[in-house]
């Protein structure tokens, strides 16, 4: 299973349009690069292929990642908080705004990680997928998982 199967299952199974089911994919998937345990992060992705690929086209890190937002306080809070705290909170900050921005509700974004973790644990494996989520435990708990 390669990675634009993933993305067709989560948007069948999430109803939502293709281009913003890949946006979503591949957010989650960068948030997982930047901060996942180097290891397991490595293997997981080998396992899916097109996966990094995703991951770098919608970079969380990359300048204006955060869903494109002109500016202002909340912009300015998540570059100093990225800052502060250092690149992994800041990838998961980041990806947080960057999936809020994608015109989602917080429910279309929840079904939408949960497809795929289920999706990604029939390509990488349950064991390998949940080593690569409990190293990023914020992500988990945004997506309710």
């Amino acid at each position: 299973m390669d990675v634009q199967d993933i993305v067709n299952t989560v948007s069948a199974k999430a109803g939502l349009d293709h281009a913003v089911t890949e946006k979503v994919v591949g957010t989650i998937f960068s948030v997982l690069e930047h901060e996942a345990d180097g290891t397991s992060a490595s293997s997981f992705f080998a396992k899916i292929p097109g996966a990094d690929a995703l991951a770098r086209k919608y970079d969380v890190m990359a300048a204006g990642a955060s869903g494109g937002s002109s500016g202002g306080l909340l912009s300015s809070l998540q570059g100093a908080l990225g800052g502060v705290l250092g690149e992994k909170t800041g990838a998961l900050i980041n990806g947080i705004a960057a999936l809020r921005a994608s015109s989602l509700d917080m429910a279309q974004i929840q079904k939408a990680g949960a497809t795929l973790v289920q999706q990604a644990e029939a390509a990488a494996g349950p064991d390998l997928t949940n080593q690569v989520l409990g190293s990023v435990p914020g992500l988990k708990g945004h997506l309710g998982l």
